[in-house]
């Protein structure tokens, strides 16, 4: 009988374990897909800044051309 009651307590652990593995899974899925969402709200906000400097850059004078009153 002692064997069986070993069994069961070792059962026991187990379903407890597997219960508390699941809980840590779930938190980690969260978190993944939290950082995930980050992430791509991160690279959007990048490609629109390097957008904007694209522009910036655009506007800028060529360095080719003369300083404005160096007659050119």
């Amino acid at each position: 009988m002692s064997r069986l009651s070993d069994l069961a307590d070792r059962i026991e652990r187990l379903v407890l374990r597997h219960e508390e593995l699941a809980r840590t899974n779930a938190l980690l899925t969260q978190q993944v897909q939290s950082l995930s969402a980050e992430r791509d709200s991160l690279k959007s906000r990048l490609g629109a800044a390097r957008a904007r400097i694209d522009a910036l850059l655009e506007r800028l004078p060529t360095q080719d051309a003369s300083p404005p009153g160096e007659g050119g």
